[in-house]
């Protein structure tokens, strides 16, 4: 691929605003030992692509400027590095990027590229959250677990509704009033408006104590938790800011039944693999809430940020 560029965009230092995207044409890189070279068929974005741009994560992302945002891609194998075994050139994936070949997985024709596009850092996060953090079996077995996810209608809740359904779970959900028959049609078996006052309290219509909360949303205290939650209810928090931290070392210290759990994401090739077969055999969907082409990446980011997709922003060449 020597010679040869590609159609990016990148910022070249922090910057809170759609118009610090630039776009650019780079090289097209080739791929080192463990690496495989992607011909890209879709990515979605995810908030941590513009908090990165905003500063949140200095100084750990970016490492250098300029910077191309972006860890979720869906495309076709074209080169791969002398270490890589698991795909070969001509291979459909979903990849997860920075994580060379252990976080790319074999995409069947069964699932688009926007579909597995969007899986990777939503998908995972909803399904660590439920699994290792909840302590759900996706098998349906165990005793009953009462869950509620707030923000159910965006990229990881709408997954985290799914996935929680296949386990032997009640799931009460939080959203906007226009996306509560969505949330509904995802499997949720009760469902709050977040701004009626049920919604703001999160009182379980039925009565339910949560035993596990999948937070997805942000601005919601701890004393609103707290009187919902079950004897052992824990608090999934998905974007732990220094409240929730701190709340989080309190509760440990003082060795309270309820907790709040932050969590960081940590992502498996495995867990991967098991969400891409769940899409395929029709279990688990990805509900996009708008494609748009590179060359208008910036109404993609706006809508990111703005907050109030419905499901997964997906951007194609």
């Amino acid at each position: 691929m020597a010679g040869k560029v590609m159609q990016a965009i990148r910022f070249e230092g922090y910057g809170g605003r759609v118009a610090d995207l630039k776009h650019a044409e780079v090289p097209v890189p080739g791929p080192k030992k463990d690496e495989v070279l992607l011909k890209l068929e879709a990515t979605s974005l995810n908030p941590v692509d513009w908090k990165i741009m905003k500063g949140v994560l200095r100084p750990i992302l970016p490492r250098k400027f300029p910077y191309i945002p972006g860890t979720d891609v869906a495309g076709e194998v074209v080169e791969v590095g002398p270490g890589v075994k698991s795909v070969g050139v001509g291979d459909k994936v979903v990849a997860m990027l920075s994580h060379a070949e252990s976080l790319t997985v074999k995409r069947p024709p069964e699932v688009s590229a926007a579909e597995g596009a969007a899986l990777p850092v939503a998908g995972l996060t909803a399904h660590q959250a439920l699994t290792k953090s909840a302590g759900i079996k996706l098998d349906g077995s165990g005793k009953t677990t009462n869950v509620l996810i707030t923000a159910a209608s965006g990229g990881v809740g709408h997954y985290a509704v799914q996935l929680a359904k296949l386990g032997n779970t009640h799931v009460t959900a939080t959203c906007g009033a226009r996306n509560i028959d969505f949330v509904k049609s995802l499997g949720a078996d009760e469902v709050l408006d977040y701004k009626t006052p049920d919604g703001v309290a999160l009182n379980s219509p039925s009565g339910k104590k949560y035993d596990a909360v999948i937070h997805c949303a942000t601005g919601i205290p701890w004393s609103t938790f707290e009187p919902n939650l079950s004897e052992r209810g824990k608090v999934i928090d998905i974007t732990p800011n220094a409240t929730a931290m701190l709340t989080f070392a309190l509760k440990k210290l003082t060795l309270s039944k309820k907790q709040l759990v932050p969590l960081l994401m940590i992502p498996k090739r495995e867990n991967l693999e098991y969400l891409v077969g769940l899409v395929k055999e029709g279990k688990l969907k990805t509900v996009v809430d708008s494609k748009h082409p590179l060359s208008n990446a910036e109404d993609a980011w706006s809508k990111s940020i703005d907050g109030h997709a419905t499901g997964k922003i997906i951007v194609e060449p």
